[in-house]
């Protein structure tokens, strides 16, 4: 898989840069694997806004993905590397030996034909998922629950990986990709290896109309904006006027803390942000 640039024969091709996909193997999604995708553009139960920016795109299906590894002690072999619309990294579609398919996020070094597993007595090889009790110490991991039985929720985009550190007691230290250190129920599962398709980092979109295609709406500064729209609009001409970077609510956007506390905090050893 690499980095395919064109020539600039139009303005937004010029810097643009894509994949050449030469990673997938199957064009057409498992149908069985699919789901609908209600879009709401950023838009709450009451038809309010509540997260700017957001509308229009592509139309997609949802693809059913196997976050929980829960077919414990059932070899599986991979049967096909396919494109997601839906994140950055590839799924592979995995048959199992009972007949049942199931998508999984693909890590890196797994191609068609590798075998998968889940549970106790799984190899230590990429794509297999254990519990991190089950998993040696220093081994790169990801695709990791926060709590047993409820699927992954960390490390999950392309590229990424965790590594564990250590284990103390029930809990284990996971090194996150951020360099945040915390800890994990030694009953969560994890995967061993690392995301898959690293190259995704190395794209550029080229226009803005590859991120409409995405569902972002452009964000208008808020200097341009009139008073009654914005803290730092209004005034005659481009004027800052000494006022300190805000959002439309008024809150600062540089440097002021907004995170609520959370029970999860006291499992967060150091932070990726340590002053």
């Amino acid at each position: 898989m690499g980095i395919k640039k064109f020539k600039p024969f139009t303005p937004g091709r010029r810097f643009m840069s894509i994949q050449t996909f030469d990673d997938i193997t199957k064009t057409e999604p498992e149908k069985s694997l699919l789901a609908p995708i209600h879009r709401k553009g950023g838009r709450n139960n009451l038809g309010r806004i509540t997260m700017r920016h957001r509308g229009g795109g592509t139309k997609k299906q949802y693809r059913i993905i196997d976050f929980k590894r829960d077919k414990l002690g059932v070899p599986g072999v991979v049967a096909a590397i396919e494109y997601d619309p839906n994140r950055s990294a590839r799924i592979a579609l995995i048959n199992y030996a009972d007949g049942e398919k199931r998508y999984i996020i693909a890590p890196s070094g797994v191609g068609v034909g590798t075998p998968i597993q889940s549970g106790p007595g799984s190899d230590m090889t990429p794509g297999n998922a254990l519990k991190l009790k089950d998993i040696p110490i220093g081994t790169v991991v990801h695709n990791i629950e926060l709590e047993p039985g409820r699927g992954a929720v960390l490390v999950r985009s392309a590229g990424t990986s965790a590594q564990l550190m250590a284990k103390e007691g029930k809990y284990a230290y996971i090194r996150m990709p951020s360099s945040e250190l915390r800890l994990v129920l030694n009953e969560c599962m994890a995967t061993i290896g690392q995301v898959g398709n690293e190259e995704h980092e190395n794209t550029t979109v080229g226009k803005a109309g590859k991120t409409r295609w995405l569902g972002r709406r452009p964000m208008v500064r808020g200097m341009v904006m009139n008073p009654v729209d914005h803290p730092m609009g209004g005034g005659e001409g481009r004027s800052k006027s000494k006022k300190h970077p805000t959002s439309p609510w008024g809150t600062p956007a540089k440097g002021y803390r907004t995170r609520k506390k959370k029970a999860s905090d006291r499992l967060i050893v150091r932070r990726r942000n340590t002053k």
